[in-house]
């Protein structure tokens, strides 16, 4: 079985990035993004990359910390509004946007993991989505062309893996991260836990080892809260 285990963030990027790049970074607002290697990442300087995220991140956090030294060129996302970096980026020029409904971008992943070049869906029909794109009918709808979406390297956050890269995801973070995995050329997980072969539940492993090249143990997460509402307690 080949070693897939690395020291830690900066050791699983070596050798794989490269200026112009394309990454996909899992997780969905602040939940299950990999922390340790946007981190590592920007520390690596690696420039002019097209990052495909269901979100930007926030000024100072997550993606948001590539967009602060102009490291990514350009975005492919479903929601961009908790970033305050991003906006003025994009309204200057300065930075390029593919905007997607979130459907369909998970979609666009999920078939550029199975190999599927393209797909049509009725999502964006008449509106600005569908501009550029070709138009079919089936039956007596319109559906647009959207096409599937390959990284060069996907950068995913789980929960739990075993020596296998077997990977098991917690609540919300099992949303892009599983699609995204199949879609990287190389696949990078950082884990909260590494547990003995054997110990994971075939039934509950989420994605299967063999989509996962390089693998670390990451610690002292911050895990913040993109948006903390709490209710005022009534009085006793």
């Amino acid at each position: 079985m080949p070693n897939k285990l690395y020291a830690d963030a900066a050791a699983a990027l070596e050798g794989v990035v490269f200026d112009g790049m394309t990454i996909m970074s899992g997780g969905f607002g602040l939940c299950g993004i990999p922390e340790k290697l946007i981190a590592a990442l920007k520390a690596s300087g690696t420039k002019n990359i097209t990052a495909i995220s269901n979100n930007a991140g926030v000024d100072g956090f997550g993606l948001g910390l590539l967009l602060e030294t102009r490291q990514i060129s350009k975005m492919i996302a479903s929601y961009v509004g908790e970033n305050k970096e991003f906006e003025r980026q994009y309204l200057a020029g300065e930075l390029q946007l593919e905007f997607n409904p979130q459907g369909t971008l998970a979609e666009r992943i999920r078939a550029g993991g199975a190999g599927i070049p393209g797909f049509y869906t009725k999502v964006g029909v008449g509106t600005l989505v569908a501009e550029g794109k070709d138009v079919k009918s089936f039956g007596d709808e319109g559906y647009i062309l959207e096409t599937g979406l390959v990284a060069d390297v996907a950068l995913v956050k789980a929960w739990k893996a075993d020596p296998y890269g077997n990977l098991v995801f917690r609540k919300t973070a099992r949303n892009f991260n599983p699609v995204m995995a199949t879609a990287g050329k190389v696949t990078i997980a950082e884990v909260e836990e590494l547990v003995e072969a054997g110990a994971l539940d075939p039934d509950a492993i989420h994605t299967p080892g063999v989509y996962v090249q390089r693998m670390f143990v990451g610690k002292d997460y911050e895990k913040r809260i993109e948006q903390r509402t709490v209710r005022t307690r009534d009085a006793a």
